[in-house]
């Protein structure tokens, strides 16, 4: 019977053949008398002679990496649940511990303890044997997790590290940047590889990992690229791009298939299209923006009511299926901004080229136009492959400034008519349950040598509001269509949060003496983020909120918008520099086609997943390389010795100073207790506050102060303040000893 069964399934096609095998190998692990055996048994077992058996060997390595199975003693297998075992990724922290994320979607993170990490690093895929399960958290209360221990390493989510090369006495050592990694590397100099630039201590390196098996000793490995001096130009910004693994430059085939593709739109091309050239259609976009990926128009219409033209570049004309471009931009998933540079999701052609909306040139496009009531609701929509001519491409700051002022041409009108559609939009958004989670962004102003010069503050005012609360509604009615119509596609998503985690965010919240009730009730968490708005504390707490909610995702399945409130929605809007875009794009335009085939949605599936990842890693290099450059600005001043004073709040108040926030730049630092010299401040904990014994001087949460910089800690990522000299009180009868002299 089980040499039948062989003998059909190799006549069947790669994917469905290795899935019977799948479903085989678990039918035969789930049954009440199976007892654990290796590969080799399981061959024997399934009638896999040895011409066939490397089938056998790929499809267990893909069940144990999926989760389905584990190996246990003596490599045999068994299923997960049987042996108390869970795989999936792991989420290191600075301080040591680490979570894993299951792969079994709806279960509950796993706690490791540091000491029960063994030798897995941040995202490596591992198995962990389960210590305590739901049933001792349940018990424990207070949102606790169940516990478990590192057996196995799956799959090492990188073999390289970027890091500081130091020397001892005896021997050199890599200090790597990212702090979760807490050994150091013992490395040989010079490497046994020659090197253009023999490494030199102080030099920024990448590491290549040796197998390392024992958490008790250091690693080892073997330097493969000099990065430069630490302190050199550039450097600082290319550790980043290595430790994240970014790419630097595309394939040459991906370039040469680029370049094949014309740098202007021939009439030929939009034959077949809508022609909405002659529509007064504009893009709004921020000052240093080099791709235009998304363009605008609104009319009023008659009898009330307004009609909005969403025209989006239409990067599928260009990027087919499965070409060079294509690969390589799934690959990339998303373009990276650093502030020095962009890595570009795309080559520059169709980047910054002939996918770019320029004003006065013909542009393809796929457009989405939604007709909205007078009181904003939606009447109708419809979608159509287009070809514009943008009249006027305007800067945030541009349209900001129009906005301002009464109408006086055309361009006024439209702007101001636009307004008036999205700013409805927006006080129905909020009505219907979306989160007040905008934040404001620090722009890092750079001179010609990539140092900071400057941050600049760059609020969320009504010329970013109108553009957001326009995709929005684009990315709505795209979700809406594709949900309909049962086509396959991505989605964005974002699951309601876990009530444990609002629980924990609740007693945060209390801390800093709000009130706040039940926050598993949308309304009650609006109202409390109404109550912080303008306050010191907003920014702390909104990040705090944004913790204890679910990261948002791709997938097959429209879950819907916790955050926004919305039960359909996807990315359409910005295809240059996003693949999930690019992928909804195909799917808009397929949509009066066949249904895709079950493997086509798997196929999806897989997209979907590595583009969460590769979001999820672009974002923190982003948020590392802007706060390299911050503490790069606090140094810059210090060496200078002429701190700029900045306006500071505080946040938080210990025994051993005072947490406080800039404002005006978005970074939190301490001021030590021992840069308070003007007295002895003694910590009263219940009342949270820092009090001088003399002076009766009281620091305590929301206070506002005026702070420089007094030491910056590049590694520890860590900036202190202290009070400017301005700020400090006058000693005790110093005002009295001022007007004896001028008397």
């Amino acid at each position: 019977m089980r040499e039948d069964l062989r003998d059909e399934t190799l006549d069947l096609p790669v994917n469905e053949k290795t899935d019977q095998l799948k479903k085989e190998i678990l039918r035969l692990l789930s049954a009440p008398k199976y007892r654990p055996l290796d590969k080799v048994e399981l061959g024997k077992a399934l009638g896999r002679k040895s011409g066939v058996r490397l089938d056998l060997n790929q499809t267990l390595k893909e069940l144990e990496r999926e989760g389905e199975i584990a190996r246990i003693r003596k490599n045999r297998y068994v299923l997960p649940s049987e042996a108390d075992l869970v795989t999936g990724l792991l989420h290191v922290h600075q301080a040591g511990y680490a979570f894993l994320t299951r792969d079994k979607g709806g279960e509950q993170d796993l706690f490791i303890s540091a000491e029960n990490t063994g030798t897995a690093m941040h995202g490596d895929r591992v198995v962990a044997r389960i210590t305590r399960d739901e049933r001792y958290a349940n018990a424990k209360g207070g949102g606790a997790r169940p516990e478990g221990r590192i057996i196995r390493i799956l799959e090492r989510a990188h073999d390289t590290i970027v890091g500081t090369l130091q020397q001892s006495r005896h021997f050199f050592y890599v200090v790597p940047d990212d702090p979760r990694m807490v050994h150091n590397v013992y490395v040989q100099v010079p490497p046994r590889e020659p090197m253009p630039k023999a490494p030199t201590r102080g030099d920024k390196v990448v590491v290549r990992l040796e197998t390392w098996e024992s958490r008790h000793v250091n690693p080892e490995g073997e330097i493969v690229e000099v990065l430069g001096a630490s302190t050199a130009p550039g450097v600082d910004m290319l550790s980043v791009i290595r430790k994240f693994h970014l790419p630097l430059e595309f394939p040459r085939a991906v370039v040469a298939e680029a370049e094949q593709i014309p740098e202007v739109v021939a009439p030929a091309m939009w034959e077949g299209r809508e022609d909405l050239r002659e529509q007064f259609i504009f893009t709004i976009d921020p000052d240093d923006a080099r791709d235009f990926d998304d363009a605008i128009n609104v009319e009023r219409l008659d009898g009330g009511g307004w009609r909005l033209g969403v025209h989006i570049a239409d990067v599928a004309a260009y990027v087919v299926p499965g070409s060079e471009l294509d690969k390589e931009a799934v690959k990339r998933g998303n373009s990276v901004y650093l502030p020095d540079r962009v890595i570009p999701m795309l080559p520059e052609r169709l980047s910054n080229g002939v996918c770019s909306l320029k004003p006065d040139v013909e542009r393809l496009t796929h457009s989405a136009f939604i007709q909205f009531s007078k009181d904003g609701k939606v009447r109708n929509y419809r979608f159509a492959r287009t070809v514009i001519r943008s009249a006027k491409r305007l800067t945030y700051r541009e349209a900001y400034a129009i906005l301002q002022k009464p109408a006086n041409d055309q361009l006024s009108e439209r702007l101001l008519t636009a307004w008036e559609l999205a700013s409805l939009l927006r006080r129905r958004r909020f009505q219907e349950g979306s989160l007040d989670l905008d934040f404001p962004e620090v722009k890092v102003r750079l001179d010609d040598q990539g140092k900071p010069i400057a941050l600049e503050r760059i609020e969320n005012d009504e010329s970013h509001q109108l553009i957001e609360e326009f995709m929005l509604a684009a990315n709505e009615a795209v979700a809406h269509e594709l949900k309909n119509r049962l086509i396959p596609a991505v989605y964005r998503v974002h699951e309601k949060p876990d009530p444990e985690k609002l629980s924990e965010y609740r007693e945060l919240v209390r801390s800093y003496d709000y009130k706040a009730g039940d926050l598993t009730e949308r309304t009650e968490l609006q109202r409390l983020l109404a109550s912080l708005r303008g306050k010191p504390e907003e920014q702390a707490l909104k990040i705090g909120l944004l913790k204890s909610l679910k990261r948002a995702r791709y997938t097959t399945q429209p879950l819907g918008h916790y955050g926004l409130a919305k039960n359909n929605y996807t990315h359409f809007t910005s295809p240059i520099r996003r693949y999930a875009d690019l992928v909804v794009h195909r799917a808009l335009a397929e949509r009066d086609q066949a249904r895709r085939s079950r493997g086509d949605v798997g196929q999806l599936s897989s997209v979907a997943e590595h583009i969460s990842a590769t979001e999820r890693v672009a974002a923190e290099a982003e948020i590392e390389s802007v706060k390299m450059k911050k503490l790069e600005f606090f140094q810059r001043q210090l060496d200078a010795k002429d701190p700029q004073i900045f306006r500071a709040s505080v946040l938080d108040v210990k025994n051993f100073g005072l947490v406080v926030e800039l404002p005006d730049v978005l970074l939190t630092g301490l001021i030590h207790v021992s840069s308070l010299t003007d007295d002895f401040y003694a910590f009263n904990a219940p009342q949270r506050k820092l009090i001088g014994r003399q002076s009766r001087r009281r620091f305590s949460v929301g206070d506002e102060l005026r702070v420089s910089v007094a030491r910056v800690d590049v590694f520890k990522r860590q900036v202190d303040f202290a009070i400017a000299e301005e700020e400090r009180p006058e000693k005790p009868g110093s005002r009295r000893r001022e007007r004896g002299k001028r008397q």
